[in-house]
């Protein structure tokens, strides 16, 4: 057993602070592998099924997805032991939950395909195949006809897309890190913020992740073919020998990837329809994601998206910075905790708790909130000026803050150079402990010598510094051996800059992303951009200084395209060399505005 003070001084940002658990009532496990189910169009998809070793009726959790189903259950687990993130055997689609855990405490455990994926057949449209297999699973003789699911990432975006569908039999979901909400399994806004294209699904499907056949290369529906074209001469793509060489397979090998290249658009009607159907969802969902997850920007932006718009009862909780450990067996206590109030009516006193829970970076710590953002937010701008500072104090108008000179920095392509060029705005060393929780906005004013370029904003935790910026020798920079710590980022395309100002918030600027909606920046001219920053929780300890840092490019961290993290993936950049130019002064204030909360 685990006393509380035990449980103060172990406290993690991947295990829940509630501390339940039942003890393991089965021991033994009955698994049948590669069962055939009928569709209702007699399409079979193949599953395999862990059971208790009993006669007795059990509620069944399914974990969907379109990951191969044979890397998910106990024989992988008990070869290749959780991994943490930072091992080099870690490998994001072992995804399914942790089998043991689950039918030892009396739950059946069915992991499946949909078709067309591995052992599952093929041909018609997987539209109903979450729905039918539900309602498979809760007439089977070892099933008392209450059904969960579980698993995270693509088994989540799977648990809300069943969700919509409301089956009889499903009585409550847990789809952690879900992916996108606002599309029908995914979301261009949601994975690709402000427009700007990343490697993430290029590296995942590298690690063959997705099943595919590969042939000749031939002609496209008229559309496409002209879409294709388009894409073939754009320079940006054709600086990257990997990005070109899916394109010019045309669309056989990684299609997902290719129908980006060709249409990285956001779809308005996809968007409406999307929220339309969350808001349709009666099943109970327990969602939520890691500060992880701003470096592919979809689980986070996904998980977010779907609390706020789900009616029926609903838990949110955001882990600490560190993924996820793989194979998955993370928050199951919470899972338990959650199918245990709804599948076996037991009261475990999940739903008399606040909604929201996150774990706080530099705290170290646990805390809870009644809705997100959390409604006891204070939000602050801090304005960039020269000489690196970021100041509360606004710019005073009609004075000399009227003609501050911009700050300037000039980026290479990445067939020029590895360096990355960036502009750094720090705040003095804080006099208390700041509290910054949820999503924040750089609300920018700037200038550039070509048509576009990508916008990349860093938040970075550094100190603590107890130095002072004098004229003395010794004192006139900041000390450059700081410890600093990254806390999240944003993004915008330049050409994105558009805002629907209907959809808009201050906190959360809403920019169409759709073909129609962009436009070319004229080389010279002063444009803003509200570049919106992913949802963090972090404590800035006294003395510590905020850091936000303005760039246009990132670099692979390894050779032939590839970084050495999947799930941190480098962005498209330009292939021309661009001058960038940032204005802060009074008609101009760019500015940070952060989601501070009272302490």
């Amino acid at each position: 057993m685990i006393d509380d003070m035990q449980a103060t001084l172990m406290a993690s940002s991947d295990r829940s602070p509630v501390a339940y658990d039942r003890a393991p009532a089965y021991e033994g496990i009955v698994a049948e592998k590669d069962v055939a189910v009928p569709m209702r169009d007699g399409v079979n998809l193949s599953i395999d099924i862990y059971r208790p070793d009993s006669t007795e009726k059990f509620p069944a959790l399914l974990a969907f997805s379109i990951y191969n189903k044979d890397l998910q259950g106990p024989d992988v687990a008990a070869s290749l032991p959780p991994q943490p993130a930072w091992s080099s055997l870690w490998a994001g689609l072992l995804e399914a939950g942790d089998t043991k855990f689950f039918v030892s405490r009396g739950y059946v455990h069915v992991i499946g395909s949909p078709r067309g994926i591995f052992k599952s057949d093929g041909g018609g449209s997987r539209q109903w195949d979450s729905y039918d297999l539900i309602e498979w699973i809760a007439k089977q003789p070892w099933c008392d006809g209450n059904v969960g699911m579980v698993g995270i990432s693509g088994f989540g975006a799977e648990q809300f897309h069943a969700a919509k569908q409301n089956p009889p039999h499903l009585k409550a979901i847990f789809p952690f890190d879900p992916r996108g909400a606002l599309g029908t399994l995914g979301s261009f806004r949601e994975e690709y913020p402000g427009g700007v294209l990343h490697f993430f699904r290029y590296l995942i499907m590298h690690f063959a992740a997705l099943h595919q056949n590969k042939g000749k290369p031939g002609e496209l529906p008229a559309e496409r073919e002209a879409l294709w074209r388009e894409a073939m001469q754009n320079a940006d793509y054709r600086m990257y020998p990997h990005v070109f060489n899916v394109l010019t397979q045309k669309g056989q090998h990684m299609p997902p990837y290719f129908d980006l290249l060709i249409d990285p658009y956001d779809k308005e009607a996809v968007v409406e329809a999307a929220e339309k159907a969350i808001e349709q969802i009666k099943v109970p969902s327990y969602t939520g994601a890691g500060w992880y997850a701003y470096t592919y920007k979809t689980h986070l932006n996904g998980a977010q998206n779907y609390f706020e718009r789900l009616r029926g009862p609903k838990k949110l909780t955001f882990t600490g910075p560190a993924h996820l450990e793989r194979p998955f067996h993370s928050l199951h206590n919470e899972i338990l905790r959650w199918h245990d109030h709804w599948l076996k009516n037991i009261d475990t006193g999940i739903m008399k708790e606040p909604p929201v829970r996150y774990w706080v970076m530099g705290a170290n710590e646990w805390r809870s909130g009644s809705d997100w953002p959390l409604p006891e937010t204070q939000w602050t701008k801090f304005y960039l000026n020269s000489w690196e500072r970021l100041q509360t104090m606004p710019f005073t108008p009609s004075s000399v803050d009227d003609a501050l000179p911009p700050d300037a920095f000039v980026q290479m392509p990445p067939t020029q150079t590895n360096g990355i060029q960036k502009l750094r705005y720090l705040t003095d060393p804080l006099p208390n402990d700041l509290l910054v929780v949820g999503p924040g906005v750089l609300n920018l004013f700037a200038e550039i010598d070509r048509d576009d370029t990508n916008w990349i904003v860093t938040l970075k935790d550094i100190g603590p510094d107890g130095s002072v910026r004098t004229v003395r020798e010794g004192e006139r920079e900041i000390p450059l051996d700081l410890p600093e710590r990254e806390v999240t980022r944003g993004w915008l395309k330049a050409s994105h800059r558009a805002l629907d100002p209907n959809r808009s918030k201050p906190w959360k600027p809403w920019h169409p992303l759709t073909r129609a909606a962009q436009a070319k920046v004229r080389p010279g001219a002063i444009e803003s951009y509200a570049i919106e920053i992913m949802a963090t929780a972090n404590l800035f300890r006294r003395a510590h200084r905020i850091c936000l840092e303005i760039s246009s490019a990132d670099m692979p961290t390894g050779v032939g395209g590839a970084t050495n993290a999947e799930y941190v993936p480098n962005h498209i950049c330009s292939s021309q060399t661009t001058l960038h130019k940032i204005y802060h002064d009074a008609k101009r204030p760019s500015h940070l505005l952060l989601p501070v909360i009272p302490q």
